[in-house]
Order: C-alpha cells, then sequence, then structure tokens
C-alpha cells in the first residue's frame, strides 16, 4: 500500500483554496465578497509568516494571538477616549456603560493567555531565536492602553474637582453613590487590566522561567514583570483604600459572640459594615460591648492617602523600568 498519499497534506492544500458556499451559491476565499471587502480578509489572513517560512508549528498560533491582543488593545484605548469625553460631561451612565466594555476586552486577552500556555518551553525557545530584540515593553498596543489610562485617570481628577468632593468623601457611607459607582468600575477595570499582566508573567514563567538570571530579549531580567504585574493604573482609587483602613477603629460595632440588639431607637452598630454615617458621627454603642469593632472617621482626607507611601510606585515611575 502507497504512504505516498496523505490526507492531511491534502486538506491544508483545500483550507489555501476559495471554497464554493453552497448556500449563497458563491465562491469564498477570492476577495470578491463584501464580507471578504469590508474586513480586508486577504491582508488579514496574510499577515501571519507563510507556513514554508515558519520556523516552528506553533509560530502561526504566536504570531496570531499577538496580533489579535495588539488588536483588542487598540480598541479599548479607543473606547477610554470615549469615557473620558463622557466623564468630561458628567455622563456617568454612559461611562459606566462603556467601562464594561473595556472590563471585557481585558478578559477576553487575559482568557487569550492560556492559548499559549498550550506552547511547551521546548518549542517557544525555537521560536524564541528569530524575534530579535522584542518584548512586550515594544507593544504599541500596551504603551498606547497606558497613555489612555493616564488621559482617564485625568478626567477623573477633573470631576473630582467640579464636584468638589475627595476620594474619601465618595467612600463615606450615605453619599456620592453615583460616583462610587463610577469610581468602582474604574478599579474593576484597573483589577483587569493587572490579571492581564498577572497571565502573562505566569506566561514567561511556563515558558522562559522567572528569575534575576533569566533575560528577555530586550535584557532586562523577568524578575521585574513581577513587580509591573501589580502597577496600578489608577493610584489614587487603591491609596483611599489604604487611608480607609489607617484611620479604621475597632470601637463602634458587636463583641465576638454578644447578643446585637433589637432596640428599635439604638442607632446601626455595624449595620451594613457602614464606615461611618452620613454627618460624621460615628455608630452607637451599647455599654455591653463598647470595647468591640467598628471605626468612625474624623474630617475627610485628600485624595492621595497621607502617611506611610504606599507599596507599590506610581504608573510614570515604572514605565521606562519594565
Amino acid at each position: 500500500m502507497s504512504t505516498d498519499y496523505s490526507h492531511a497534506e491534502k486538506l491544508k492544500h483545500e483550507l489555501t483554496q476559495p471554497l464554493f458556499n453552497p448556500m449563497l451559491k458563491k465562491w469564498v476565499g477570492k476577495g470578491e465578497l463584501d464580507y471578504e471587502r469590508y474586513l480586508h480578509t486577504g491582508t488579514l489572513l496574510g499577515l501571519q509568516s507563510a507556513e514554508a517560512e515558519r520556523v516552528s508549528h506553533d509560530e502561526l498560533m504566536f504570531q496570531i494571538v499577538h496580533q489579535s491582543q495588539e488588536l483588542y488593545l487598540k480598541l479599548a484605548s479607543r473606547e477610554i477616549v470615549e469615557v473620558v469625553a463622557e466623564l468630561d460631561r458628567d455622563a456617568l451612565w454612559a461611562v459606566v456603560a462603556r467601562l464594561a466594555r473595556v472590563q471585557r476586552i481585558l478578559q477576553c486577552i487575559t482568557s487569550e493567555m492560556a492559548i499559549l500556555e498550550t506552547m511547551t518551553p521546548e518549542a517557544y525557545q525555537v521560536i524564541r531565536r528569530s524575534l530579535g530584540n522584542g518584548s512586550g515593553q515594544e507593544s504599541p498596543g500596551y504603551n498606547t492602553f497606558r497613555l489612555a489610562a493616564t488621559g482617564l485617570e485625568s478626567a477623573m481628577e477633573r470631576m473630582l474637582e467640579r464636584r468638589n468632593v475627595t476620594l474619601m468623601q465618595i467612600y463615606t457611607a450615605g453619599g456620592h453613590e453615583d460616583l462610587k459607582h463610577v469610581c468602582e468600575n474604574l478599579v474593576t477595570m484597573d483589577e483587569a487590566f493587572q490579571g492581564w499582566l498577572y497571565a502573562h508573567f505566569q506566561l514567561v514563567r511556563r515558558t522562559i522561567g522567572v528569575d534575576r538570571s533569566v533575560k528577555a530579549l530586550d535584557g532586562l531580567p523577568t524578575q521585574v514583570l513581577a513587580g509591573r504585574m501589580t502597577l496600578p493604573l489608577f493610584r489614587a482609587l487603591w491609596d483611599v483604600r489604604v487611608e480607609m483602613t489607617n484611620s479604621w477603629k475597632r470601637e463602634g460595632g458587636y463583641a465576638t459572640g454578644a447578643a446585637r440588639g433589637t432596640d428599635a431607637h439604638a442607632a446601626p452598630r455595624g449595620g451594613g459594615c457602614p464606615m461611618m454615617h452620613a454627618h460624621g458621627a460615628p455608630t452607637a454603642m451599647h455599654a455591653h460591648d463598647a470595647a468591640a469593632a467598628m471605626h468612625a472617621h474624623g474630617a475627610p482626607a485628600p485624595m492621595h492617602a497621607h502617611g506611610a507611601p504606599t507599596a507599590y510606585p506610581h504608573p510614570h515611575e515604572l514605565r521606562n523600568q519594565t
């Protein structure tokens, strides 16, 4: 029996040829249909290295995933431009809706990292020889997204200035719920961005390793990625949590295991875990549980936290160091 015939080779050849769609009764793949012309599929599908030029079968996957990430980051950056415009005109509902889209884009590119994790270390070592000095720091999508996020951070600061309110006041129970909703969506977006960087960190870890002795193609040790993946886009929104916790006090809650009063005239002591009441007064306490948990705030603090510096630097401080 002859072994010259290969079903796989036949199929591979067929995949490169125009295909007849029996429902449309048209040929797909010639670049003549509206779908193909609108999406420039001829150009798009020709952006990867030809099969004869690939150094590894996995190189097609490697290129497609990275090209896809660049496109999604381009989309996310353009969406952020609209968020800035909407914030500046106080269209907060539109802001929240659009931030949800950005969050999903970031979740999408994070999930895509799992595709690259199917590549074994030895397969990547082959591909790596043909990448020159390229690294993620050279990514237009990554750099553009960080610039867009800086513009969004400035828009948030302008919003606080217009409303004459600090982040601590926004996060004080009883007021500014609309602004808090915006801020929490910005935090969710920031967390999704850091989640993408973490997925990239894990990909690097399982392909070339993370160590001071292991250098990326740009010459930087892979160990620096650990700091980059926790670098926030909106530092003030994370600082305010530190500020809230540093001013937290145990007084005002219930003693562990103690019966919780049902006196209708008594002020709630911890219900819903409020930071404080709308007027700034601490929650009322009964004598038998005066030594228990919960806190009361004084005057609101400025936008950034005071006291000890945070554990992470500002994005501008590390942008050129990773």
